[in-house]
């Protein structure tokens, strides 16, 4: 029994096995950098980042310096870096921190050394260079005279140099271009100063030959136990998920055919039924798009909604499971009495992806953690 409304479980000691599993695969001089951006994925930062620690994880990548601040309200000697833009103001909080700022530009690398003047210390930077993203960073084309003036700036370090695919899924093609355009843009670089370059990450571990030019590698998803786009990972080693959301039966209720059920009378019962008021809706994090074709878990059976996902409630139809009742537990994501509704197949029918699922669902959501070290 539980008094949570809709509540996910974390299993942390899942999630330390995926950490030791990914190690195992990867090359010892690869540096993994956990990414624990947007609360960890929606897992909690503070709780994964203790437990990566202890599973022993030195660096870690968040979008920015409010999500820095949670990790070193943890403890220091942690690398941080910043996956976002460095904003006007906020190099001020780089100096003498473990803080490491990503830079794009000119005036980014100035602000952050006239900062770093300042305070009479040397910051480290990573710079990052667009290779076909479109996003942040210096254009490829354009990277080799920024790092050539890198030397004129003496109160910051270069200490890492990233990109970021931007078709893994699509296209191998255009992801080697991107790779081969980020080793052609730092010829100039002197990477035996200490220099980190990384740009693969979980979708692309499968790509092991790679990893005799870079340094690091990011994980993010598939340290949840998520499935990346390659199969390759999963025939190597065990990636379990480490995430699954439920909810609960509020009422059960029997209505008579052809009754409408729920706004817009969009869906009219074809039968006699029975219905379970499940206490969860959208405004839990269930996209509105997997009432569509969706099913719920109970007593591990598929159970269908029906009628549109409302901000509180979602309703299902119940009529085939017998004993059903107020209370019963409902999974969303996961497993229940052997069948299992997976993370992917979630998406795949509420058409959106994982990080979205992930970051969506909110604070009234209870974390529950399972296994945590005392």
């Amino acid at each position: 029994m539980t008094t949570h409304r809709s509540w996910v479980e974390i299993d942390l000691s899942a999630y330390e096995r995926n950490l030791k599993n990914i190690k195992g695969l990867l090359p010892e001089n690869l540096e993994i950098i956990s990414v624990v951006k947007a609360d960890a994925y929606g897992h909690g930062l503070p709780q994964i980042v203790e437990r990566s620690i202890q599973s022993g994880i030195k660096n870690f990548a968040v979008a920015n310096l409010q999500e820095a601040h949670e990790i070193r309200n943890i403890g220091y000697g942690w690398p941080v870096l910043l996956l976002g833009a460095l904003l006007p103001g906020e190099e001020l909080e780089i100096p003498n921190s473990d803080f490491i700022p990503t830079i794009s530009s000119i005036e980014e690398l100035d602000r952050l050394n006239q900062a770093s003047l300042s305070k009479n210390c040397i910051s480290n930077f990573h710079l990052k260079i667009d290779t076909g993203m479109g996003r942040l960073g210096i254009w490829y084309q354009e990277a080799a005279e920024l790092i050539d003036q890198i030397h004129r700036f003496k109160n910051v370090k270069i200490t890492g140099v990233y990109s970021h695919f931007s078709d893994v899924k699509g296209s191998s093609e255009f992801t080697q271009l991107q790779r081969t355009r980020l080793q052609s843009s730092i010829k100039s670089l002197d990477q035996e100063s200490g220099v980190i370059l990384h740009v693969d990450n979980s979708a692309t571990v499968n790509k092991l030959e790679s990893f005799s030019n870079f340094k690091a590698i990011r994980i993010g998803l598939l340290q949840y136990g998520i499935k990346p786009h390659s199969e390759f990972i999963l025939n190597k080693a065990s990636i379990a998920p480490t995430f699954s959301f439920h909810t609960q039966v509020g009422l059960v209720k029997s209505l008579p055919k052809g009754t409408s059920v729920s706004y817009g009378r969009a869906y009219t019962l074809g039968k006699d039924s029975i219905l379970a008021v499940l206490t969860a809706g959208y405004g839990d994090g269930i996209p509105l798009g997997y009432g569509e074709k969706g099913t719920v878990l109970i007593k591990g059976q598929h159970c269908p909604i029906i009628g549109r996902i409302t901000m509180d409630q979602t309703i299902v139809d119940v009529t085939e499971v017998p004993g059903i009742q107020s209370g019963d537990k409902a999974t969303l994501i996961g497993e229940s009495n052997g069948a299992i509704i997976s993370m992917e197949d979630f998406c795949d029918i509420a058409q959106t992806i994982p990080w979205a699922v992930l970051c969506s669902i909110t604070k009234r959501v209870k974390r529950v953690y399972i296994n945590p070290r005392i």
